[in-house]
């Protein structure tokens, strides 16, 4: 066939918003909601023990003790000190050789479904969130303050971002209001501020550092905003993809930029604007990085203390990179160059993930970020108080982020010296939160996708005029209405298949190309529910016929291989059956745990039709 494979890039990124909401991100709303039911559960840790780590290295969120004792349970942490005595009954374990650190404090994520929990997997007890659906943000809030929460780590959100319509942020899947004029700046606020949002996240970007254009608030709305969000208490943090932009942010009153510009170097006079004003920058290199075009964490995956513990769409999302426009104007060295001008400037510098974005997964990537921090020129004290002391500082997190008498017992024990070799920081051995420790399960260990029994391996010839499948949940259509989208499909069976068969499967509707990612066509599940990952690694490829109006459509793969956003290759549906071949290896996956197909319509296809038959895997 002639087609061409590509993964998904901005235009597919809507389509996260599909795979998270038929595998489960409903659930999300509720407090531990999961959309991996395949994983066990990890065994409970004993409660309320009370535990001390001797002859232990310690940073303390500012400072290295060479060697120490700390002495914690569930009400906080009890005692620090070279002479510190151990309590009889206490829990003792030897630190000699490692370093125990302050639970690390990941200063920009976009938290869903159980992100919180894989987060604390690699150490990370606090997450801000900068954009999520503000009923998610407003059940972990009431968790959190009914009492300690020991299985996920915390969460502290902007809830619903401040962004112009149709852009960046609303194409994610979550249907949120947008704003258009200053005037509008004190009622949106206040609606935020009704809704929970700790701080007020602004999207001040056009996406032209990208290569891209979007729609974005003017400078007169973000000054609005920021008005509105000082008035009330909240700190105003600005999304900036460019130099000018955050100059406007900086003039306009903001507490932080939650990006570094990557397109311009910053001059001394900036530098010293921002030093002075008080504005913390989280620069986010990681998800920099991949929108360079590099698979940023692809290297954790690869690390035999990191790859067991993740689940193979972590491990997926880590080795993917954003595609990179021709436009582009990201450079990684100017990024790292701002951080490091910044720094020497005197400005407060946070670690911030972006996980999930492509290259990025939950907890893991906060320490590429300290990595990437690193070789930007900060030295691992500086990159560790990144994530810990300076976010509990400048997001008032005051029983957080250090190792002191009195906080909270969130701690990490890890093999080695971070302070000096940053990446000791992944090498973790033990994870606290509020005292309890937590369960770590390898995710090597977890059962393997289910087979199905494909038979033959037909999907469906459609010859008994019902659109059936031969094995798993079968056909839906599926469309981009479930966000907010306005586009349609229908399917049935006609007369008239492909290389003399009987029938075969009609797909008709609408592409509504006002929606910023259209979508709309039949899916195909192999495994027993939506989304549920089969194993189909007896086959290498799936074989289909089409026929329709000389449009050209799109077959999507969806696999945790893949990470949250599926791959994508092309075919034209001629005047004439056309049989097409695509080899699993074109999506860079095995068949071990396909989840869905979908074959679908775009942008640019106001009305579309087209038939598909004698599906099959081979």
């Amino acid at each position: 066939m002639s087609s061409t494979i590509r993964r998904i890039g901005f235009a597919g990124v809507a389509l996260v918003s599909l795979a998270l909401y038929v595998v489960g991100v409903r659930s999300a709303v509720t407090p531990g909601g999961s959309f991996t039911a395949r994983q066990a559960a990890p065994v409970a840790p004993p409660a309320n023990v009370t535990t001390a780590v001797t002859g232990v290295r310690v940073f303390d969120g500012e400072r290295v003790v060479p060697e120490a004792t700390v002495v914690f349970d569930e009400s906080g942490i009890l005692a620090v000190g070279t002479d510190v005595a151990v309590p009889a009954g206490t829990r003792t374990i030897d630190g000699r050789g490692k370093t125990l650190l302050p639970g690390l404090i990941d200063a920009h994520t976009h938290a869903f479904g159980d992100a919180l929990a894989r987060a604390l997997v690699f150490g990370v007890t606090t997450e801000l969130d900068m954009f999520t659906d503000a009923r998610f943000a407003m059940d972990m809030r009431r968790a959190q303050e009914a009492g300690p929460v020991f299985d996920r780590a915390d969460l502290r959100s902007a809830g619903t971002l401040v962004t112009a319509p149709g852009g960046h942020g609303t194409q994610f899947g979550v249907l949120i209001p947008t704003l258009s004029a200053p005037d509008d700046a004190e009622a949106f606020v206040d609606a935020r501020v009704g809704e929970g949002s700790d701080y007020i996240k602004i999207v001040y970007d056009d996406a032209v550092s990208h290569g891209l254009r979007l729609p974005s608030i003017g400078r007169d709305t973000l000054e609005a905003v920021v008005r509105a969000a000082r008035s009330r208490g909240r700190l105003a943090v600005v999304h900036v993809g460019t130099l000018g932009a955050a100059r406007d942010a900086v003039d306009a009153g903001a507490h932080g930029l939650v990006h570094v510009f990557a397109d311009q170097p910053p001059d001394a006079d900036f530098v010293g604007r921002v030093a002075s004003a008080g504005v913390f920058v989280i620069p986010t290199l990681t998800v920099v990085e991949s929108a360079t075009g590099i698979a940023s964490g692809a290297g954790l995956a690869a690390l035999a203390h990191v790859g067991p513990w993740l689940r193979p769409d972590e491990a997926g999302s880590l080795r993917r990179a954003f595609p990179v426009s021709p436009a582009s104007k990201t450079s990684l060295d100017i990024a790292r160059g701002a951080v490091a001008a910044l720094e020497d400037g005197g400005v407060a510098i946070l670690a911030g993930s972006d996980a999930p974005n492509p290259g990025t997964s939950h907890g893991v990537s906060l320490h590429r970020e300290l990595q990437l921090l690193v070789h930007a020129g900060l030295s691992p004290l500086d990159a560790l108080a990144a994530a810990t002391s300076v976010p509990a500082r400048v997001f008032s997190l005051g029983d957080r982020g250090r190792i002191a008498h009195g906080l909270r017992a969130d701690l990490v024990l890890v093999e080695g010296d971070p302070t000096t070799d940053i990446g000791d920081s992944l090498r973790i051995v033990h994870v606290w939160k509020h005292g309890r420790e937590v369960a770590r399960p390898r995710q090597d260990e977890q059962p393997p996708s289910a087979a199905v029994d494909a038979g033959t391996g037909v999907v469906s010839t459609f010859d008994d005029a019902e659109p059936t499948a031969a094995f798993g949940h079968g056909w839906v259509v599926s469309t981009d209405t479930m966000r907010g989208g306005g586009s349609t499909a229908t399917m049935r069976v006609v007369q008239g298949g492909a290389a003399g068969s009987r029938a075969a499967l009609e797909v008709t509707g609408r592409i509504d190309d006002a929606h910023m990612f259209p979508w709309a066509g039949p899916m195909f599940s192999p495994g027993p529910t939506p989304m549920a990952a089969a194993d189909l690694s007896r086959f290498t490829e799936i074989v289909f016929w089409t026929k329709g109006d000389g449009g050209t459509y799109r077959l999507l793969a969806f696999s945790p291989q893949l990470g949250m956003i599926p791959a994508e290759t092309s075919f034209v549906a001629t005047g004439e059956w056309v049989e097409h071949h695509v080899r699993f290896s074109t999506f860079g996956i095995d068949g071990r745990d396909l989840q869905a197909l979908l074959f679908s319509a775009g942008k640019g296809q106001p009305e579309f039709r087209f038939l598909i038959d004698e599906v099959r895997f081979r």
